[in-house]
């Protein structure tokens, strides 16, 4: 768009000529074009004005007493106009626009700013862990999805996700050193075997406990640095004696009638040694809250190594499943000493007063969906490692999605049938679907 503009310089006497040239894009319509006219004219009259006005710096009020009335303007030199303190948007002179103007569009949105409603359903999603095995305690293969059929407090559930591929372990190894010393002795040898048992695609942490709970090593790939760090972890375990009896075997100081003369000095009966501590449950819940801030794509499962006993922890077997069973994580067991002799393991289920629980690792690899291996000599416990590793990395994973129901954190229980006659199926009892505090 071309604009041919004169003005009357007041000084020479001559008109300037000024030639304005304005690109328009055609894409942006007739409206445009004439918004872009109307300023280019102001801006014209503006340079025009500046013009007319200009003198010389040194005589300035002479050239204003000399200067001479101004000519009547041509017909093509429109007399200037006052400028206004703020220009308008449309100047006064400029035509209305018709009734049918509309502006341009200024362009779709941009898609980050467009708000999107999304509807969202509280749906939860249950993974479940399965182990089949036949009646041998081998472990069953190629079993697909119409084998299985889910339960969530006896209703049917339908089955969103199965797999058999083998899935990268987080273990938390929990050793028992309140173990006899010639038991952990054969214990410590076998942790090499322990370190073999998994692949490099593992990752492990290392717990010990007696009458406290100890983390050796934290969670880390199993290379052979961290190999070589275990096989140091050896502990000396409890050397073997008895209480120390009053009378011939028990020192007794000088008596009257039997009556010990120094009474700070026992007499007769039997010492009564104070119940040392073996805080299982303690061990378990710490390696559990560690094993819950892993990455939720890995197989958690804690690989405890006692005998079973259990005195003295803060934390009960209540409160620890609840924690076990809210983040999927189960629990192996190996037990040994002696827990893995058959009549001693029926003996120690029946526990006296005050003496604490003399076998309480069934109590949790049952309903976790774990398992129990007693072995008592340093062959069968390395054959156990690799067995507990072996069932817990090939497993049949299903997954399906809860009924959201109320916000709450009841008990839900989990049952999981496969179609075919004599198989073992090993998986956890139930879930509590929101996250539980850590037992006090």
């Amino acid at each position: 768009m071309n604009f041919l503009i004169n003005f009357l310089d007041a000084e020479s006497r001559a008109f300037v000529h000024y030639h304005i040239v304005v690109g328009v894009n055609k894409a942006t319509g007739g409206a445009a074009m004439r918004r872009v006219a109307r300023w280019a004219w102001l801006l014209a009259l503006l340079v025009g004005a500046s013009v007319g006005q200009q003198t010389p710096s040194g005589t300035q009020d002479t050239a204003q007493e000399q200067l001479p009335s101004a000519p009547a303007p041509q017909n093509n030199v429109p007399a200037p106009a006052p400028l206004p303190p703020t220009p308008p948007a449309v100047p006064s002179s400029a035509p209305e626009p018709p009734d049918n103007f509309a502006p341009p569009a200024s362009g779709p949105p941009n898609e980050r700013d467009q708000i999107i409603d999304t509807i969202r359903v509280d749906v939860r999603f249950v993974v479940v862990p399965v182990t089949v095995k036949d009646p041998r305690g081998h472990l069953v293969e190629g079993l697909t999805r119409k084998d299985f059929a889910v339960f969530e407090d006896g209703k049917q559930q339908q089955i969103r996700f199965f797999t058999s591929d083998p899935f990268p372990l987080s273990a938390a190894i929990v050793l028992d050193i309140g173990l006899p010393d010639t038991v952990l002795r054969s214990v410590n040898e076998t942790l090499p075997a322990l370190a073999a048992a998994f692949s490099q695609f593992d990752e492990i942490a290392f717990y010990t406990f007696s009458d406290s709970v100890t983390k050796e090593l934290d969670f880390s790939a199993v290379t052979d640095r961290y190999t070589k760090s275990i096989k140091q972890l050896k502990k000396q375990g409890q050397q073997p004696g008895a209480p120390v009896a009053g009378g011939p075997l028990g020192q007794s100081g000088p008596s009257t009638n039997g009556k010990p003369v120094d009474p700070n000095v026992p007499h007769g009966g039997v010492y009564v040694m104070a119940r040392e501590a073996h805080v299982l449950n303690d061990a378990i819940l710490a390696a559990a809250l560690d094993l819950a801030k892993r990455p939720k794509d890995r197989r958690k499962l804690i690989f405890v190594i006692s005998d079973g006993k259990e005195t003295g922890s803060h934390a009960n077997l209540p409160g620890v499943l609840k924690v076990l069973l809210s983040n999927n994580i189960s629990v192996y067991g190996v037990a040994v000493g002696e827990s893995s002799m058959p009549i001693v393991d029926r003996m120690e289920k029946i526990n006296a007063p005050f003496s604490g629980h003399a076998d309480l690792l069934p109590r949790y690899t049952q309903p976790t969906g774990g398992d129990m291996l007693r072995e008592f000599d340093r062959n069968a416990i390395e054959t156990a490692y690799a067995h507990v590793t072996s069932e817990a990395r090939n497993q049949y994973t299903i997954g399906y999605n809860a009924k959201a129901g109320a916000p709450t954190n009841a008990y839900r229980n989990i049952e999981v049938i496969v179609h075919r006659p004599n198989l073992k199926v090993q998986t956890r009892d139930g879930y509590y679907p929101l996250p539980v505090n850590p037992p006090l």
